[in-house]
């Protein structure tokens, strides 16, 4: 918590943090604060500026509410309130067509609302549930991606600039060609995501 003159105060870093906003989004809403009723800032922390915290959360609540209905959610607040990553819940909004997954009831700009009673019936009846799986089988580089709620191309480079504490594979099965299909233990798999990558 940063305070400022007794009062508590943000910087555009902290907003930034609690909130998933951009620095550019935060610093559009500033120069265009004589339309949009953005707060003033308060004075400055360091070199940065900042604005009194409930003055700030006033304007950024009645900010995000204009024009959405009540019940709405963004994919940050279904984020928090179900615990499923953003990347995950970016997933199953791509896999849409496939899965079910319910429409965006409110655009405004870029960002998406959605139904929260209505998300959360699909996600607790349909999303898709990682089943028991012993930790012993063998998964491939792709399953440890999908385990690790990572997209598979951020692991390919993996076995050969591993990341601190990547396992090595249980077993290597040539291809042909010179390649080999690298399979890894799933409990190592899981001790690797638990230490925090």
């Amino acid at each position: 918590m940063t305070m400022l003159d007794g009062r508590r105060v943000y910087t555009r870093a902290e907003l930034m943090d609690a909130h998933g906003l951009g620095r550019s989004t935060l610093e559009k809403w500033f120069r265009e604060r004589a339309a949009n009723g953005h707060p003033e800032a308060a004075g400055t922390v360091g070199s940065q500026l900042a604005w009194d915290a409930e003055a700030w959360d006033r304007w950024y609540a009645a900010h995000r509410s204009g024009g959405v209905p009540s019940g709405l959610v963004t994919r940050d607040e279904l984020a928090a309130r179900h615990n499923v990553s953003r990347h995950r819940l970016k997933q199953l909004w791509a896999d849409r067509a496939s899965n079910g997954h319910p429409d965006v009831a409110h655009r405004a700009g870029k960002a998406l609302y959605w139904d929260e009673a209505a998300w959360t019936a699909w996600y607790d009846a349909h999303a898709e549930r990682p089943p028991e799986e012993d930790p012993d089988d063998l998964v491939t580089l792709a399953d440890a991606a999908r385990i690790l709620g990572l997209a598979q191309t951020s692991v390919t480079v993996y076995p050969k600039r591993p990341p601190a504490g990547w396992p090595e594979p249980a077993k290597v099965e040539p291809l042909g060609g010179g390649r080999v299909r690298r399979l890894y233990r799933r409990r190592d798999i899981l001790a690797y995501a638990a230490r925090g990558r």
